[in-house]
């Protein structure tokens, strides 16, 4: 088997597993809250944990909030600043190609009267940043939020996150980063990003689902979401996931410790996609002049469906997936793609690979192999 869609779920990280096996049957169990010994046991590991975090995300200890992921993480962000009867300023800033996370979140805000203000990408599906210049210009003193993300899950490819950072800090505008593809993926240092807001979910990292981080600058501006218990310093309630904490330590250690293999795991990716052109000259590599994360891959064969591509890989046991919401016999661009410019024959025809750090030659070959076959097959069939 070859798994390959690692920008929608990680794999569990191997030491994660192993950690896992003995920490499951030898305990400790307790809730980290209580002053007996086996809670302050949990406790002590927990603050541990924010610890490592921390060093491996460039950030400050008291900066890690720890939740349930990025979903939460995004909520609780634009409560704090949104949701604030003090907030006089009504425009949110962001992007054409934000995960619906973030979409649902800025829709919701403009119903209760924030005015939205969307930045288009160009057609490598890059921020066009001398737009988002003029729009600061054009609201700089009503600005409540900028929401812009680091990587797209579509298409791997890089925004220009730290020049946001930047000019939103020069003119002291809260922004928040969607990072959750972009963390484990490529090397990420908060306090240099510059973001004041950020985000990350267990299962994109190899840790457990339903684990994550709030990574915040100045963790006083952030309001409560979860009232709880007054857990994680009365930030996040809760009883703490505290074995989902402990595997997010183990998964970003480990990413820390082996981050040198980015190098290859580029070049690799680079590899393939020039075989992949080289064999189908009508083969397009989406968002290919742009910088993107090294393990992802966003091909298209014009004219042949994804999804079918996608069935064709799975049957040779491959898992990759489309990038496009397909129903039945109704497939259609994504709004990513569609925000890019790019045409329904080639937008239908997507295909999402996406390794992870450790990926190899012999598994690109073989995924590069299954889709010959699928493209040499499914191109003698008129889809569309």
């Amino acid at each position: 088997m070859i798994y390959a869609d690692f920008n929608g779920s990680s794999l569990l990280n191997p030491e994660v597993r192993d950690y896992l096996r003995t920490r499951l049957v030898d305990g400790p169990f307790a809730n980290p809250n209580a002053i007996h010994c086996l809670g302050q046991q949990i406790n002590a590991a927990i603050e541990k944990c924010r610890r490592t975090c921390a060093k491996s995300l460039g950030a400050q200890p008291a900066q890690i909030i720890f939740n349930s992921g990025s979903s939460e993480g995004i909520s609780h962000v634009f409560f704090s600043i949104l949701n604030c009867k003090s907030q006089k300023k009504k425009v949110i800033i962001t992007s054409s190609i934000e995960h619906s996370a973030v979409v649902n979140a800025v829709n919701y805000y403009a119903e209760q009267g924030y005015q939205l203000e969307t930045i288009p990408v160009d057609k490598n599906g890059v921020l066009q940043l001398d737009v988002f210049k003029q729009t600061i210009q054009k609201h700089q003193d009503n600005i409540a939020l900028v929401s812009i993300m680091a990587a797209n899950n579509e298409t791997g490819v890089i925004q220009p996150y730290k020049d946001v950072a930047a000019i939103c800090s020069a003119e002291k505008i809260p922004y928040f980063s969607d990072t959750t593809q972009f963390i484990g993926k490529e090397e990420f240092n908060f306090e240099e990003s510059g973001i004041d807001y950020a985000v990350l979910s267990g299962h994109k990292v190899g840790a457990l689902i339903g684990s994550g981080i709030l990574l915040v600058k100045k963790p006083t501006q952030l309001r409560p979401f979860i009232f709880g218990g007054g857990q994680e310093k009365g930030f996040r309630g809760g009883t703490q996931n505290y074995i989902g904490i402990e595997t997010l330590a183990i998964a970003l250690k480990s990413f820390d410790e082996n981050k040198s293999k980015l190098v290859n795991c580029k070049k690799n990716r680079e590899a393939f996609e020039k075989k992949v052109k080289e064999s189908f000259p009508n083969v397009i590599i989406l968002g290919e002049k742009a910088n993107r994360l090294a393990s992802t891959s966003l091909i298209s064969f014009p004219g042949i469906h994804g999804q079918g591509v996608q069935i064709e890989l799975e049957s040779e046991d491959i898992f990759v997936t489309t990038s496009s919401a397909c129903s039945d016999n109704e497939p259609t661009t994504s709004k990513v793609l569609k925000a890019m410019g790019v045409q329904d024959d080639i937008g239908r025809g997507v295909v999402r690979i996406s390794l992870c750090l450790g990926n190899d030659e012999k598994s690109y070959q073989e995924i590069f192999n299954a889709l010959s076959h699928a493209y040499q097959k499914l191109g003698k069939i008129e889809n569309f």
